[in-house]
């Protein structure tokens, strides 16, 4: 009898997670399995010529050929995804802990610049560094004034654009969860660290950093997810030279047409996150030592 009451107040969830999320997903799945149409979308009859895409190349005489080419592709998306994650951490940690530090009211309008990004479309945030890091921007311009460069720095259409760029995007999908994790740490047990002669970093490495775990855990995975499938920074910032995983799935479904190519990538993209989401898990639910 308990059970229905709990289904009840579930049922709205379920339903808006079974109509926006699982739906298409199956949707992709179905559609990676199907064949290319000429003019776009699928047609019969099924087909894995998708997924052998990823690996092989189709030559005149119809035989496949072995490509790195989508793989590389890959493996850029995965690297520079993990590399965003990997910064937006050693920044949102200190950042976090900082706020959480200081009284209620200064917290509150620090939460505030956190979250101010937010309310700012990602394609203005994106197009305001191109007017920085460009060859006209404001650091070449600021240089030049200096007398520190003779030419402008080429700091636009590379990685480290689309690093800088991803870094910033989903920064406060890092510091949020940690904060809200570190917020409920009681003080005593900080109090009670010093007082046994504890120094900050043990303190940190001991004390914090076991507690602050499931919101590292969760922003681990609420910056790679986005990260990895992300289009705007590396069509912006890289210029089209530095192909992602977002972008090239967005190609197959406009320019390409070729819509089980991209589903199949969007799936491989959705098995990287279900991949992450479990090693996340796994280390919340991972003792402490």
């Amino acid at each position: 009898m308990r059970i229905k009451p709990a289904l009840g107040l579930l049922s709205p969830a379920i339903i808006v997670i079974f109509i926006f999320m699982a739906i298409p997903m199956l949707i992709a799945l179905a559609y990676s399995f199907a064949t290319a149409d000429a003019y776009g979308g699928v047609t019969m009859p099924p087909s894995i010529s998708a997924y052998v895409q990823m690996l092989f190349t189709q030559d005149f005489d119809g035989s496949l050929i072995f490509t790195t080419s989508y793989l590389l592709i890959i493996w850029r998306s995965v690297y520079l995804a993990a590399l965003a994650t990997g910064l937006a951490l050693a920044v949102g940690f200190p950042v976090a802990w900082y706020i959480v530090c200081q009284p209620p009211s200064r917290r509150r309008l620090l939460l505030t610049l956190v979250t101010l990004p937010f309310w700012i479309n990602t394609l203005i945030r994106t197009y305001c560094w191109i007017l920085i890091l460009r060859d006209e921007g404001l650091i070449n311009k600021f240089l030049s004034w200096l007398g520190a460069i003779s030419q402008p720095l080429p700091l636009m259409y590379n990685q480290g654009a689309i690093l800088l760029g991803l870094v910033y995007t989903f920064l406060p999908f890092m510091v949020l969860p940690i904060y809200a994790t570190l917020e409920r740490v009681d003080p005593r047990l900080i109090e009670a660290a010093f007082d046994l002669y504890a120094s900050r970093y043990r303190v940190l490495r001991r004390v914090v950093w076991p507690l602050a775990r499931p919101g590292v855990a969760a922003g681990l995975v609420l910056v790679f997810a986005p990260a990895l499938g992300a289009f705007l920074q590396p069509d912006m910032l890289g210029g089209g030279k530095q192909l992602l995983l977002g972008s090239l799935i967005e190609m197959q479904f406009t320019s390409s047409r070729n819509w089980p190519f991209g589903s199949a990538l969007a799936v491989l993209v959705t098995l990287a996150v279900v991949i992450a989401l479990i090693a996340a898990r796994g280390r919340k639910e991972a003792p402490a030592r």
